[in-house]
């Protein structure tokens, strides 16, 4: 069972940021998750543009750029000019007054247009825009701020948006609190992808590319295994499995 896996850069080591990159890059990450933060949509500040231009010069891995500002529309431009073609571009649709017209813009400048979804959205707030993004990201968090705990429910809304993938033509991807139960019990249900903050990759004094193996294990195990079912199938509230992988709280 293949899944996507990518480094969430704000949990990096900025004292190095090249080494980080090229470790993870040799690690075997697919790509390399970059938060920009205005401290107005999210009360925090994260990464800057010119941490963003310097990761995409640096890798010719791709690149899934998650604004978190308000009106996205009227600077998209300047994130738009610093990327590469086949990068990813997500936007709140809460954040902008027409997000289609910004998903368009995306569009036009050859990049991948994705929405990210809060906790809080409805699937129905978002239905019509899953005709037009190609991906979406699911926070399992409350946007702007790493190492928080998982909400229990958006599991539920989770699934009613994995049912929609094959009629909107769209890929499903989970941020926030992304530990190995969320793993093993989202991916046999169609999860195509995994943003890895401090939860599992960043900050465990261990080589990433041990990590990364040991992550992708869990997809070559549920194939094997017929899914979830060989860790007992059942998942409580905070989306764990009971089985080898129980005991991971609610936190991340």
């Amino acid at each position: 069972m293949d899944f996507e896996l990518t480094a969430s850069m704000m949990c990096a080591n900025y004292g190095n940021l090249e080494k980080e990159v090229k470790d993870l890059e040799n690690g075997g990450i697919d790509s390399f998750h970059i938060d920009i933060m205005d401290g107005r949509y999210v009360p925090n500040f994260a990464m800057s543009l010119n941490d963003m231009r310097y990761i995409a010069t640096a890798t010719k891995k791709p690149l899934d750029v998650h604004l978190m500002i308000e009106h996205p529309n009227n600077n998209i431009e300047i994130f738009l000019n610093c990327l590469r073609k086949g990068d990813t571009v997500y936007i709140h649709p809460e954040a902008e007054y027409h997000p289609s017209t910004t998903l368009q813009k995306i569009i036009n400048a050859g990049m991948i247009p994705g929405i990210a979804i809060n906790p809080g959205t409805s699937v129905e707030t978002v239905f019509e825009m899953l005709r037009i993004v190609k991906k979406v990201l699911v926070m399992s968090v409350n946007p702007g701020n790493a190492g928080q705990m998982y909400l229990p429910y958006v599991g539920k809304k989770i699934d009613r948006l994995l049912l929609l993938k094959e009629e909107m033509h769209f890929r499903a991807y989970w941020d926030g609190a992304c530990s190995a139960d969320k793993i093993l019990a989202f991916a046999p249900k169609g999860m195509d992808g995994f943003v890895l903050g401090t939860t599992m990759l960043f900050g465990k004094n261990r080589p990433y590319g041990e990590t990364i193996k040991e992550i992708r294990g869990y997809g070559r195990n549920l194939e094997q295994k017929g899914g979830s079912r060989v860790y007992g199938g059942m998942t409580d509230e905070c989306g764990n499995i009971s089985g080898r992988w129980s005991g991971n709280s609610c936190r991340a």
